[in-house]
């Protein structure tokens, strides 16, 4: 008998790979919203001008390797790879730094590989790593929220030209250092002064940030209703960021790293956990290594948040997961039908 030789997943059926990707980026509106109504239109012109250069990159490498460019481009992987990248950049980034950061993750991160499915490591969030390392200022220059200070936030032709470096000087937009990191640069007040003292805090994480993480949250919480993850790596991760913030939690000194509150709905917890994490590509394959993957994930966050040299750490946590996810699904097998487990491992069956 002789058997087709193609390629893995084998099940077609409505949820194909295209309405995975469209559901994913249809749960990104609700944390978009949210970061434009805060930080203005430079979230929106970052994925704009990312899905643009991303399917640019695609079409050309798949050119290159001789692949059919409509075929590939209609799966929409590219577009949620930019989407994901440009929700993670400074609003208003330079459109050099954005298009950086796409050619990256399309050409090295994921062509280089082979193409979607065989690419090792999640594509935006190492082209975020990488931006970061190599161009610390345009990536730590976050636009003030709105109503932290008394300027205007940028609308959609502002937010053209500050991409674009067109008439920057004439645009009224100021820039503050993010939540995160001035409770990692605080080394003289309590909590409860640095939260009177500096404008960017909200209820009870940053004014703007705490809204995008309820709106991926909301977003969240779409996919997995809709079957599209399931919740072992999110819910895990968050978990276990709960419960180290906890842990280290001493009430609110000057020493302090943030209460779980604090550490849950800021940054890109939510958005990470949500739509990083749960990457199918680059994370554990069974739900007990899914749920170790994620667990990990949320204590390396904390670590790196509280001790390390980077105020925000989901990037780097999910890269260095990344790297652990074969060797979780190793040890995480789940039993062959038919089989004991000791058979699996070499004994007698």
């Amino acid at each position: 008998m002789g058997f087709l030789k193609v390629s893995s997943p084998h099940t077609h059926g409505p949820m194909s790979t295209a309405r995975v990707m469209r559901l994913v980026l249809l749960a990104t509106i609700p944390g978009l919203f949210s970061l434009t109504w805060f930080f203005g239109f430079g979230t929106l012109v970052n994925v704009l001008w990312a899905s643009i250069t991303a399917l640019a990159f695609e079409a050309l490498a798949l050119k290159v390797r001789k692949r059919p460019i409509a075929f590939y481009l209609n799966d929409y992987s590219a577009l949620v790879t930019a989407f994901l990248l440009g929700i993670s950049l400074p609003p208003g980034s330079p459109f050099w730094l954005i298009m950086i950061g796409t050619g990256f993750a399309i050409l090295i991160c994921k062509q280089l590989y082979g193409g979607m499915g065989y690419n090792p490591f999640n594509p935006a969030m190492a082209a975020y790593v990488m931006l970061l390392i190599s161009f610390p200022v345009q990536m730590t220059t976050w636009l003030a929220p709105k109503g932290s200070f008394a300027g205007d936030l940028l609308g959609p032709i502002d937010a053209l030209r500050y991409c674009f470096g067109f008439g920057k000087d004439a645009i009224d937009a100021v820039t503050m250092a993010t939540p995160l990191d001035i409770l990692k640069q605080n080394n003289s007040l309590l909590i409860a002064d640095l939260w009177e003292e500096s404008p960017q805090f909200g209820q009870f994480a940053g004014i703007g940030w705490e809204w995008a993480s309820i709106g991926f949250l909301l977003g969240g919480m779409y996919l997995l209703y809709r079957r599209v993850f399931t919740w072992h790596g999110p819910i895990s991760m968050l978990a276990s960021l709960t419960i180290m913030s906890a842990i280290f939690y001493d009430g609110g000194s000057s020493a302090s790293g943030g209460s779980p509150l604090f550490h849950l709905f800021s940054g890109a917890t939510m958005f990470g956990a949500f739509f990083i994490v749960t990457d199918p590509v680059t994370s554990a394959v069974s739900n007990r290594g899914r749920v170790i993957y994620g667990a990990l994930i949320g204590v390396l966050i904390y670590i790196i948040r509280a001790w390390g040299n980077y105020p925000d750490a989901v990037a780097f946590s999910v890269l260095l997961m990344n790297f652990a996810a074969p060797f979780i699904d190793h040890y995480t097998q789940p039993r062959t039908y038919g089989h004991k487990l000791k058979d699996q491992q070499g004994g007698k069956s």
